[in-house]
């Protein structure tokens, strides 16, 4: 894979990759910026975020679950001084739909992480990552209850 960024002004650059798309990265105005884009830690946040979605979410499509809302969100702690990398994060997998079965996202959750997600596998070798459930019955009229949560973590070796 190749990336590069190419500087516009100030502290805004535009990256790329092989996939041809752009995407703006800028600064908070303390540091020079004009707050006109992502940050670098969001994007590996984002990165972490969808890579482990898009393995979830086919999985489950898969395992044919009645998904009608999913959302995968990353908490990520930073250290307090430079450089501010991630020292611990809390990934929440939301997933809606109707009966929705448990042990599915659970599987779909344990697939991402031991086998399929690149970003999961090497950023959980900087830092410890929670993973969290909520599974939500889809009542119809943006009306949902939740009906399972829980915690997903590897065997013990």
């Amino acid at each position: 894979m190749d990336a590069k960024v190419i500087w516009n002004e100030g502290m805004r650059f535009t990256g790329s990759a092989d996939s041809g798309f752009n995407v703006t990265l800028d600064a908070d105005p303390g540091v020079g910026g004009a707050d006109g884009g992502f940050r670098p830690l969001e994007l590996l946040a984002i990165g972490l975020a969808g890579c482990t979605a898009m393995d979830v979410i086919s999985i489950l499509r898969r395992k044919k679950q009645d998904v009608t809302a999913f959302d995968v969100r990353v908490e990520a702690q930073q250290q307090a001084e430079h450089p501010h990398v991630f020292t611990a994060a809390k990934i929440l997998y939301t997933v809606s739909g109707r009966n929705v079965d448990e042990t599915a996202v659970r599987r779909a959750i344990e697939l991402s992480t031991l086998t399929y997600c690149p970003a999961q596998a090497m950023l959980s070798k900087a830092f410890p990552m929670q993973l969290l459930y909520e599974i939500y019955d889809d009542k119809g009229n943006d009306e949902r209850q939740l009906v399972k949560q829980g915690r997903w973590a590897p065997p013990a070796t």
